[in-house]
């Protein structure tokens, strides 16, 4: 069994809400945490990461928390199964092609498709989000 952390930032609880359903499909072995809440080298105690975060701006991360701790742990991230998940309120879900090529180039493979939704995240997306928790365990 894999100890996975399901690692997210909200600002209006969409996001939270995927990584709930995201610790739903994984099973006992996922631990969910804030951003704010987790120290970037507790990364290392944990065989998979799922991060998630909203796009924010001009369709990127959030820059004054998320942005900063994924830059922190992106390093220790390749060779760990890792995934992502997020909410948009405009755009095409450019910030998350941007955040897996950025997760690319850093080494990190993703372990499954990523998923996003527009705005609150309907049941389908919530389906979406136990389907990548359950197979990233």
């Amino acid at each position: 069994m894999s100890k996975i952390a399901v690692i997210y930032w909200s600002g209006t609880g969409n996001t939270e809400a995927m990584a709930q359903a995201v610790a739903e499909g994984a099973g006992a072995d996922a631990s969910v945490f804030a951003v704010s809440d987790f120290d970037a080298s507790a990364v290392d105690e944990f065989d998979a990461v799922v991060l998630g975060c909203p796009a924010m701006g001009c369709e990127v991360l959030e820059e004054s928390e998320f942005a900063p701790f994924f830059d922190a742990v992106k390093e220790k991230l390749a060779g760990k199964k890792v995934a992502l998940f997020g909410s948009y309120g405009w755009g095409d879900g450019e910030w998350m092609r941007s955040w897996e090529a950025d997760c690319a180039a850093a080494g990190i493979e993703l372990a499954a498709e990523s998923v996003i939704c527009a705005d609150a995240p309907d049941e389908e997306a919530l389906n979406a989000c136990r389907t990548l928790g359950s197979a990233i365990a």
